[in-house]
């Protein structure tokens, strides 16, 4: 399973960051009461391995990748935790090169035509566009892709579902990422109930528009 197949089973990729590893159980239930079954799990905090782990272990059918991933020994943590794919903060020539060399699927983060170009080049389609809302929204995107025929976009940062719409109608948007259903306090106070309705109201607003 590549980049492509992981992030396309629901168009949407939920990153999630835990401080508290008792509640990566609850979570990923909600998840999937919300009818998702793809997250990553970012590595800001330093439970990222073990929530990984446990949560793969709680749900053998979920697909757990790592996001935030900077440098190759923390995607190296991530795959020993059992990381499916990894989700780069940026463009890390050497973390994107060892990921291609060990057969990982990678997702890239970009913000200019020089990353966008230096993903071309290694038969990178999907890359990840972050920050996007502050690096231009829509219309940096419409920009960006413009010289990239065949190149799709997973936009993160400022997505939320008063604008997911607006994002999932271009043709050159692959999925959307964002944090907006399992924001932390929702994970904090433990109200799994409004993620899954969150989740649940995000697949819904993406099958309206890709059918």
């Amino acid at each position: 399973m590549d980049i492509i197949e992981i992030t396309g089973k629901h168009r949407l990729l939920t990153a999630i960051e835990l401080q508290d590893l008792n509640k990566t159980v609850p979570l990923g239930q909600a998840l999937l009461d919300g009818g998702i079954s793809v997250a990553e799990i970012t590595f800001r905090t330093e439970i990222a391995a073990k929530a990984v782990n446990k949560m793969i272990q709680s749900f053998p059918n979920m697909i757990i990748g790592a996001g935030s991933i900077i440098h190759v020994h923390q995607a190296e943590e991530a795959i020993t935790a059992g990381a499916k794919f990894i989700v780069a903060a940026g463009f890390n020539p050497v973390l994107v090169d060892w990921c291609i060399d060990k057969q990982i699927p990678i997702l890239p983060g970009v913000a200019t035509a020089s990353e966008i170009t230096m993903g071309v080049v290694r038969g990178i389609n999907v890359l990840k566009f972050f920050p996007a809302e502050v690096m231009g929204g829509i219309h940096g995107l419409k920009a960006l892709s413009a010289p990239f025929p065949g190149i799709k976009f997973i936009p993160m940062g400022g997505i939320s579902a008063n604008n997911l719409e607006n994002y999932i109608r271009l043709p050159f948007i692959h999925a959307i990422g964002g944090t907006w259903m399992v924001n932390k306090k929702l994970i904090e106070e433990g109200n799994f109930s409004e993620i899954s309705r969150l989740t649940r109201e995000a697949l819904a607003i993406i099958k309206e528009v890709r059918g």
